[in-house]
């Protein structure tokens, strides 16, 4: 008799993942793998989360198309057979909702789980109902309609809270906290992780509060609160090491990774040997495991190993790093993603200190778009920032430049960036003063001191100062 070491249920000898709480079985850490290792990265998928009832989940494999062929066709001949009979459809649809997610047809699994959610309704199944909100939630964001996923979580955790079943609920509110992450609203976020974390803990979850926590410190990345990223990794760590859990270990190093570079010029030697030992691991897990899965773990290694040769002056490297972390993206991920935005903005600014413009230009505009769907203002303005200065700097179109740089103004002055704010109209009156437009150039260096004043940075107020006088003192003599 076996049980798994994460959830204590028993389990069959043959099973190569616990079917309850879906972990890799996984027996020695020196990677004497006979059976597949397979975990989905992001997201909790619960549907069929009876624990009598065979694992139906949403995770992507490499399945044969033929195959999935023909189980929709059973299901759509047992379907028929079932309204002839007016019998319960719902299971089916759920699970034909499943067959379609793996093919990428999300159109048409939305729709079938829509249909089970209709009939579950009907028999006032509760848990069914929340089980079907959240499989639509994960699609809706996989969809990019991300307002209609968070809608859909909390019917689920309405539910669930009503239900009492905890459980079910820190994985809903890590469904929603990657949500919130994505559109970059930490506040919500760190409050999803942090609730998750709570309720974990209390219910005395384990491995819920460890994975809550792991999700906890991409958002406290953000928050750059690096002294609670440390403890929470150094217990990640320990833990997945007693589990001899590898893909819980791979994540880790490569947060570890992160946060090293993160630290700055003395760390990056540790935030490479983190990277490393990530990248090693997963080399040993290749073969048992789905290249979806093995891409989501790859493509922040290739990212953060980019970023670190880029320091180390290795251009050639860090634009084949990039390139592999952006096929490892699209790999798992088959429309516009956050992620995919971070990495072309790092090829953008590669090229741009390559000295390749046009090349630098085309991928930010690439990159701004992805912002543009995921209503990232602060990013838009960075953006269109550097578009702006690549076209004044080294492509002499001021009219571009200044189109660029006064709609990313725009932005940082509405969001109250005001240091940003101030850099752009001192710019901007650089270049007027420049082609002699002294009134335009007068008007944007004093709200440039104005902004600056604000923030008391008494340094750049008195450059602004001194910019405005030599700007009157010119008018004057031109008299």
């Amino acid at each position: 008799m076996r049980f798994c070491p994460y959830c204590e249920r028993q389990i069959e000898d043959d099973w190569s993942y616990c079917r309850y709480c879906n972990k890799p079985l996984i027996t020695s850490i020196d990677f004497g793998l006979s059976r597949k290792a397979k975990q989905k990265p992001d997201g909790h998928s619960f549907n069929y989360m009876d624990y009598e009832e065979e694992e139906k989940n949403f995770e992507i494999n490499l399945i044969d198309d033929e195959g999935l062929k023909q189980q929709l066709l059973d299901i759509e001949n047992e379907l028929k057979e079932k309204e002839m009979l007016g019998e319960p459809v719902g299971d089916l649809l759920i699970n034909k909702a499943s067959l379609y997610y793996k093919q990428r047809d999300l159109e048409r699994a939305l729709k079938n789980l829509e249909m089970a959610l209709s009939n579950f309704k009907s028999e006032e199944n509760d848990l069914k109902i929340a089980i079907c909100h959240n499989e639509i939630g994960l699609i809706q964001e996989e969809s990019g309609f991300f307002e209609q996923a968070i809608y859909h979580f909390e019917r689920t955790l309405e539910i669930l809270n009503q239900l009492k079943d905890f459980h079910k609920v820190v994985q809903v509110l890590n469904n929603l906290g990657n949500i919130y992450l994505q559109i970059k609203d930490i506040e919500h976020s760190y409050e999803a992780y942090q609730d998750a974390l709570n309720i974990a803990e209390r219910e005395e979850l384990e491995f819920e509060a460890i994975k809550s926590a792991s999700n906890l410190v991409e958002t406290l990345f953000d928050l750059r609160d690096y002294d609670r990223i440390k403890k929470i990794l150094l217990n990640n760590i320990n833990y997945f090491e007693e589990k001899n859990d590898i893909y819980g270990m791979i994540q880790t190093l490569v947060k570890y990774g992160k946060l090293y570079y993160l630290l700055g010029k003395d760390n990056y030697e540790m935030s490479y040997q983190k990277l490393q030992q990530a990248l090693t691991l997963i080399d040993k897990i290749k073969d048992k495991t789905s290249i979806y899965t093995i891409a989501h773990l790859e493509w922040e290694c290739y990212l953060y190993l980019g970023l670190l040769a880029i320091t180390w002056d290795n251009d050639i490297e860090a634009e084949n790093l990039f390139l592999k972390s952006l096929e490892a993206i699209r790999t798992f991920e088959f429309r516009d993603n956050i992620k995919e935005g971070i990495v072309l903005e790092n090829l953008a600014k590669l090229y741009t200190l390559k000295g390749e413009d046009q090349k630098a230009i085309d991928y930010f505009k690439v990159t701004l778009e992805i912002y543009e769907k995921f209503g990232d203002k602060s990013k838009i303005a960075e953006i269109k920032h550097n578009i702006g200065k690549i076209f004044y700097d080294f492509l002499q179109d001021q009219t571009k430049s200044v189109q660029y740089l006064e709609e990313a103004l725009e932005i940082y002055e509405d969001l109250n960036y005001m240091k940003q704010a101030a850099i752009i109209n001192s710019f901007l009156g650089d270049i007027y003063q420049k082609s002699e437009k002294l009134d335009l150039a007068q008007s944007f260096y004093t709200r440039a001191k104005n902004h600056y004043d604000e923030l008391q940075d008494e340094y750049n107020s008195a450059i602004l100062e001194k910019k405005l006088k030599n700007l009157n003192q010119n008018e004057e003599s031109s008299y």
